[in-house]
């Protein structure tokens, strides 16, 4: 078709000639899937101008798309719309295809080593602190084990001050995500509370607390005490305690139960730890110093720190967007199920995740599919997530043996494996040996039983 193709050449088109252009490159591209430019002049010995020219009017007809769609393309490439689609459903379904599922024990052993619980893959100092606080955060655990157990078995000679120094710093805080609702129409309003060495607490990277936070519910009925230090806080900001108690014209120690009835309601934080740490002491260490301080003594339930508004900001507790908490279920589990949401109160219901994860997918930044046997709807995972779940199922099976407490977040039993779920309140631990849950009780009888049953397995059992 020389004259064709001459014609179509010629700079001036016709609308008759600019349809022809266009019928001609939209077939080819029907026919041959993803190709370049180059390789559709020769194909159809126009001049790379003026294929250009028609594969811009197919853009913008919403008729073919541009970008990279093969492993080897060594430039842009451009396909037919629909064609497209179906060549990525088909892509997806053959990866899918492609996964071998493990078990819910093979997922478990998976996850003692993505959370660096599993013996030799602890972080260290105070980055790997940073990191292991982005991967739980999100996660309301009582306030006691944070410090004791949950940290600890994450970071290699945990050191305290490394926590100070991220607060004061400002990389981290930490608080309530919720507050808890109104009393519905006709129920007898709840009585407020301190926290306990029990009460749900967050640590956050700060730069994503806006989002992390769940919407307020308003301060409530909260005691008089407690509602004078709250207006100060909002006129002044960030205060002393001993500022704060002039201001309001408090005695310290009541200056001090009105603040922790904040921090109860998820209203109010402190810049540092050293107020928490403080609270969390057992009642017996903590009862002589408080006596002392309402007769008068020197000595306060709450040490030197300053105190501030948790949700101060017009963004704060706004609604995010699906794909940030997508992102970060990711992040901490590496492979998403549903049935992990058990353990995420702060989450959006699995069906609002699910479309941010089935997003991502598309684009290519997960995989989808069929991962670990024996649990129900879509499972999506991050790549690396799913070469280190290859290499868990493959590994040598020696004998693994992991401790966790009934408060850290791999407590999934009843979850993922099988067992009686135990309350993360419970002073208690489990034992999984091999991805399996074989004890659970306090920590030293749950040790000297697995040290019983070692002696008595015979050698190389």
């Amino acid at each position: 078709m020389p004259g064709l193709r001459a014609d179509l050449d010629w700079p001036g088109a016709e609308p008759g000639r600019e349809e022809a252009l266009h019928a001609l490159l939209g077939g080819w591209l029907e026919c041959v899937g993803p190709a370049t430019a180059e390789g559709l002049a020769a194909r159809t010995g126009l001049s790379p101008s003026a294929v250009a020219i028609g594969l811009a009017g197919l853009e913008r007809a919403g008729i073919a798309l541009r970008g990279r769609f093969t492993p080897d393309a060594g430039g842009e490439e451009w396909c037919e719309r629909r064609l497209l689609a179906r060549i990525h459903r088909l892509t997806l379904g053959r990866l899918r295809r492609e996964i071998e599922p493990v078990s819910a024990a093979d997922l478990m052993r998976f996850l003692f080593r993505w959370q660096h619980v599993q013996p030799g893959t602890q972080l260290h100092g105070r980055d790997g602190l940073l990191e292991v606080i982005g991967q739980l955060q999100g996660l309301e655990l009582p306030a006691r084990a944070w410090e004791t157990q949950v940290l600890p078995a994450r970071i290699a000679r945990y050191d305290p001050a490394d926590l100070d120094g991220l607060c004061l710093s400002g990389a981290v805080a930490w608080g309530r995500l919720a507050t808890d609702p109104p009393p519905e129409e006709n129920e007898v309003p709840r009585r407020p509370k301190a926290p306990t060495r029990a009460a749900p607490l967050a640590f956050v990277l700060r730069e994503d607390l806006a989002w992390l936070l769940a919407p307020s519910h308003g301060v409530g009925d909260l005691p008089s005490a407690a509602r004078a230090v709250l207006a100060h806080l909002e006129r002044h900001g960030a205060s002393f305690l001993a500022d704060i108690a002039r201001a309001t014209g408090l005695l310290p120690a009541a200056a001090e139960e009105a603040l922790w009835t904040l921090v109860a309601r998820g209203l109010v934080t402190g810049d540092g730890t050293a107020g928490l740490r403080t609270l969390l002491k057992p009642d017996t260490e903590r009862r002589p110093r408080r006596l002392r301080a309402l007769r008068g003594g020197r000595a306060r339930l709450v040490p030197a720190g300053r105190w501030a508004l948790l949700r101060a900001g017009s963004d704060a507790g706004a609604e995010a967007e699906p794909m940030r908490f997508a992102r970060q279920l990711l992040r901490r589990w590496g492979v998403v199920v549903r049935d992990l949401l058990a353990r995420e109160a702060r989450m959006p219901p699995w069906r609002v995740v699910l479309g941010a994860l089935r997003t991502l997918e598309a684009r290519g930044e997960i995989r989808g599919g069929r991962f670990v046997a024996g649990l129900v709807g879509e499972q999506f995972a991050l790549p690396e997530a799913v070469e280190a779940l290859r290499a868990v199922r493959r590994g040598a099976q020696e004998p693994e043996t992991v401790v966790v407490a009934a408060a850290d977040p791999l407590n999934l039993v009843g979850v993922l494996v099988p067992g009686a779920r135990l309350s993360p309140m419970a002073h208690e631990v489990i034992a999984f040996r091999d991805g399996v849950a074989v004890e659970t009780g306090e920590l030293g009888a749950v040790l000297s039983r697995l040290t019983r049953r070692a002696s008595a397995r015979p050698a190389g059992a």
